[in-house]
């Protein structure tokens, strides 16, 4: 869907900002938990102004889990956290209405002094 997927059209410019990290592209119900006990993931988030950083698991809300439709990335590393599989989490979130330019700076600034 357009408005959730940001994160997805920012990846050619990253991926050329920054040939060292890896990107995939991952379903949040993917077994992430094969992706290492250390996690930089890229999301999409509703209610937020600007491009932040979450490091606490327990600060992604969650809502009730009515069918495997609502079990969403922040369950599933809710989840991954409790059975030990997660140790380290930087989530970059990016808010589904920001301007294509703004968030990739915001971005790219973000990343550069979190990972670089």
């Amino acid at each position: 869907m357009k408005n959730d997927s940001i994160q997805i059209r920012l990846l050619p410019e990253l991926r050329a900002e920054f040939p060292c990290i890896e990107f995939k592209e991952c379903d949040p119900n993917d077994n992430l938990e094969n992706e290492g006990k250390e996690l930089n993931i890229l999301d999409c988030a509703k209610g937020i102004s600007k491009v932040v950083l979450l490091n606490d698991i327990d600060n992604i809300e969650t809502q009730k889990i009515y069918g495997m439709h609502d079990f969403d990335l922040g369950y599933s590393l809710k989840l991954m956290k409790k059975l030990g599989y997660l140790d380290k989490l930087n989530l970059f979130c990016v808010p589904t209405n920001m301007h294509r330019s703004t968030a990739l700076k915001q971005l790219k600034a973000l990343i550069s002094a979190t990972l670089c």
